[in-house]
Order: C-alpha cells, then sequence, then structure tokens
C-alpha cells in the first residue's frame, strides 16, 4: 500500500475507534447510582458537551434494558424539544465491555431547580414552558412513544428558556398488539406526577394520556412553586387529587377494573371540586382553563398534545409549522421488550446501537457478523477512565459540584443550531440574564438562571427551599394494599 495511503487510512481509523482523545474532561459535575458526568471539552469544535460515564451495565439485566430503551430513543426520536446524544463511544471489545460513555449536549439545570429558585416565574415564562413541553410530548406521542415519568427534574432547562425532555428509560413504544400485562407490569415512576388511573391500576389498557397529566402536575408546580399532589402514599395520592377535582363521576368509576380501586372510590365520601381560580387566585384565567384540560380525572377526557396546542392560552405563540409530528417507531427496533433477555443478549443489542454512531464500523458489523467480534478496537474508553479517576481523586481541589438528581449536567452552552429554525417564537418571551449566542467560555453549573424580569430569584444552589423529596415506588407493592386497608377501615 502506498504510504500516503495507508497513513489516511490509519488516521481515519484512529479518528472513528479512538475518538476519546477529541474530549478533554474539566470537572465532574454529577455523580449517582448510575455512574459519573463530567463537563468535556470537545476540542474539535470548541463545544462544552455532557459525557455520561455509565459503570457496570450489565451487573443488573433490567438496568441495561433501561440504558438500551433509552439509548434507542433517543436516537429515534430527534427534535428541539428533547435532549440529544451527539455521539457514544465505542467499547474497546464487543463481548467484555461493562462500562458505557454517552456523549450529550448540556443543558444548564432542570424545570425542578428553576422552581425552586424562582418563586415569581413570570406568567410568559409558564405559558411558553408548557407550550414547548406540549410540543415535544406532541413528537413523542406521534411516535407512539409513553414517556411515563415525565416531571421537573426530567425537564432540562437553559438560561434562554430553552427546555428540553430527557431519561427515556421508563418510556415504552406502544404496539396495539403489546400484551398489556408485559407492557406495564415492572411501571415504577415518581408519584406525585403519577396519573390517577395508573395509582389504583385503573385499566388494562393505558394511553398517552398519563403523560398529559403529568404535564398538568409540572405546570401547576410552575405556576404556584410547589408540587400539586405531593402524596405520601398512593390511598393519600388518590384523596389529594379528589380532594382539588372531586369525587369522580358514577360511570367513571364503573369503567374503572380494578375492584379494589372502584370499591374504594366508591366509598369515598362525596366531595366537590374546588374552582381552580380559588387554588391559584393569581393565574391567568386561559391558563386555568388549559391546566384543568391537563388534570381531567377521567384519561378519556384529557385532550392530546395536538389538541391543546391550539388552545386559546397559546394564541400568538403557537405556529403548527414549528410544531411537527413524528411518523410510528418500527416494532421492530423493540422486538427485545417482548422476550425475557440474558445479560449477553443486551450487550449485544446494545453493541449493536452504539454501532449507529460509527458508520465505518457498522458497515464492517452488517457485512462480516460474528467474524468480528474477537477484535479488540483502539478505544478510548481506557483513557477516559483514567481522567474520570483523576478528577474524582482531586475533586475537592477543583471544587467539584456533585449532583444528586440522576438527571443530565447543567453548564451554560450556546442554543443548538439546529433549533434556530424552530424557535423563532424565543424572542416573544423574557430572556433570561447572560443570554446570548456566542460561548462565553467557564461558567459554572451553578449559573444563574433567572429572567431580567425576576427581580427576586436567586443563583440555583444558593436559595433553598424546604421540598421533601419525590418518592419512587413500584405500584404493585404499595397500592393494593393500601386501598385494602382503607376499605377495609371504612365498612368496619
Amino acid at each position: 500500500m502506498d504510504p500516503h495511503n495507508k497513513g489516511v487510512a490509519e488516521a481515519e481509523f484512529f479518528t472513528e475507534y479512538g475518538e476519546a482523545s477529541r474530549y478533554e474532561i474539566q470537572e465532574v459535575i454529577g455523580k449517582g447510582s448510575y455512574g459519573i458526568v463530567g463537563s468535556v471539552i470537545d476540542t474539535h469544535t470548541g463545544e462544552r458537551v455532557a459525557i455520561k460515564k455509565i459503570n457496570d451495565v450489565f451487573e443488573h439485566v433490567s438496568d441495561a434494558t433501561r440504558i438500551l430503551r433509552e439509548i434507542k430513543l433517543l436516537r429515534l426520536l430527534r427534535h428541539p424539544d428533547i435532549v440529544q446524544i451527539r455521539h457514544i463511544m465505542l467499547p474497546p471489545s464487543r463481548r467484555e465491555f461493562r462500562d458505557i460513555y454517552v456523549v450529550f449536549e448540556l443543558m444548564e439545570s432542570d424545570l425542578h431547580q428553576v422552581i425552586k429558585a424562582n418563586d415569581d416565574l413570570t406568567p410568559e415564562h409558564c405559558r411558553y414552558f408548557l407550550y414547548q413541553l406540549l410540543r415535544g410530548l406532541k413528537y413523542i406521542h406521534a411516535g407512539n412513544v409513553f414517556h411515563r415519568d415525565l416531571k421537573p427534574r426530567n425537564i432540562l432547562a437553559n438560561s434562554d428558556c430553552k427546555l428540553k425532555i430527557c431519561d427515556f428509560g421508563l418510556a415504552r413504544v406502544a404496539f396495539n398488539d403489546a400484551p398489556s400485562a408485559i407492557f406495564w407490569t415492572d411501571y415504577v415512576a415518581t408519584r406525585w406526577y403519577r396519573a390517577p388511573e395508573l395509582c389504583g391500576s385503573f385499566f388494562s389498557k393505558y394511553t398517552p394520556a398519563i403523560d398529559i397529566w403529568s404535564i398538568g402536575c409540572i405546570f401547576a408546580e410552575m405556576l404556584t412553586g410547589k408540587p400539586l399532589f405531593p402524596g405520601k402514599n398512593v390511598v393519600h395520592q388518590l384523596d389529594l387529587m379528589t380532594d382539588l377535582l372531586g369525587t369522580p363521576p358514577p360511570e367513571s368509576i364503573a369503567r374503572i377494573r380494578n375492584e379494589k380501586a372502584r370499591r374504594y372510590l366508591s366509598s369515598m365520601r362525596k366531595k366537590q371540586a374546588v374552582p381552580f381560580s380559588h387554588k391559584f387566585p393569581k393565574a391567568d384565567p386561559l391558563a386555568l382553563q388549559i391546566l384543568e384540560r391537563l388534570l381531567a380525572f377521567d384519561p378519556k377526557d384529557r385532550p392530546t398534545a395536538a389538541e391543546l396546542l391550539s388552545d386559546p392560552y397559546f394564541n400568538g405563540l403557537a405556529n403548527v409549522d414549528r410544531e411537527p409530528s413524528s411518523q410510528p417507531i418500527s416494532k421492530l427496533e423493540f422486538e427485545f421488550e417482548r422476550r425475557k433477555l440474558a445479560k449477553d443478549d443486551v450487550r449485544e443489542l446494545i453493541y449493536r446501537e452504539i454501532l449507529e454512531y460509527h458508520p465505518h464500523m457498522l458497515e464492517e458489523y452488517l457485512r462480516d457478523g460474528d467474524r468480528t467480534s474477537g477484535f479488540m478496537y483502539p478505544s478510548g474508553v481506557d483513557r477516559f477512565k483514567r481522567q474520570f479517576a483523576h478528577l474524582e481523586e482531586h475533586k475537592s481541589e477543583r471544587g467539584t459540584l456533585q449532583r444528586q438528581n440522576v438527571s443530565l449536567p447543567r453548564e451554560r452552552v450556546p442554543a443548538p443550531k439546529e433549533d434556530a429554525v424552530h424557535d423563532n417564537d424565543a424572542e416573544k418571551i423574557p430572556q433570561m440574564e447572560g443570554d446570548g449566542s456566542e460561548h462565553k467560555g467557564n461558567y459554572s453549573a451553578r449559573s444563574l438562571l433567572k429572567s431580567a424580569s425576576i427581580s427576586a430569584s436567586k443563583c440555583i444552589g444558593v436559595k433553598e427551599k424546604k421540598v421533601i423529596e419525590e418518592e419512587q415506588i413500584d405500584e404493585h407493592n404499595e397500592e393494593v394494599d393500601g386501598l385494602c386497608q382503607k376499605v377495609a377501615s371504612l365498612h368496619t
């Protein structure tokens, strides 16, 4: 081979397989049971991104399946209101890798932190935030995907008021012939934002309305600064819902298939609905009108995201040209959901998903199949292990910010270029301090997230409110026992 051509071939090879050399880790900004997140400079572009190192992926097959589901969905769902995976590093060995390095776009904070730090969000902020969430949800639902775990911590935020939905680990793709028992029995979600039909296992078949309810709870939290239904358990959760919305009518109760839940709601003392204008006295009447639609107790009464975008509340903001729909996702992408997977099965599926970010290797994989399985690739993973270990060891010297939530890291970045076409409406809202299109160097992960119109706002991480942490529970461990006990006490 010509020496020049050989050099070019080697350069292409190492660019693809040893891509870690292009990233320089600046600091560790997130750490949890899932692994560790670093704020990273892409030396090719100068852009600041996030790299999430997920440790011991295959220790538990259920956790590995959740990671597979999330990286697959984030590849298939490309939208300005959904967080984007930029790249996934190629592991050195197809059969033996244990850790995964995922490169995400970097966001400054999440909506939970924004609400905590700004107890005086303006009506314009709330309206624009809700518009983005519904626009993203319209796209997600058009692909037959249910997110199933929407909450403020799973919505990323930048100081230009841009929101992005993240954490699709509990999401599912709905197929008409999917057995509901397989589809929903593993449902684990944050109780405070869980739709009533999930609190009581009311129905055997669920709809995208479960996500619409969660958006309603989030919107109410924007308006008041605190969770709307902070239930201590499933029964308390239903009590809080009915305290506000009133006892559901007999026809709604009659459609509930769970006998214990049906008996409990039938035995409940009759409650009248509280007018939303009393519960939210300072809110815009149009905001309360759409909130009532979002929080309909019966899922059949909740509108779709597409229908909600045409609500009068969004007059002057909604634009069908900026509200794309997706094509339904092929069931072939999620055949793995229908069968029990072994550890090696999930490893192979994740490896195949990683190859989507390495087109040359994907071509070889599709052509040669198992014949490539023994090859050790010159991956940059070992180099990253050393970088992460060094930063963890010296984190006290660098003043590392450690985040407790699993959401992606927050750091100031310029607005993604692809958003420019879709987000012309951004100029209709008050811009937060420090807004600008150019990257301005090292920003702290405690970046100020407040509007120029919000005088009382404080830096995130400084102003603290006492907020009870949302609990995550498995509905099948708690709700039936809780309802049984409550019903029993009512009849004695």
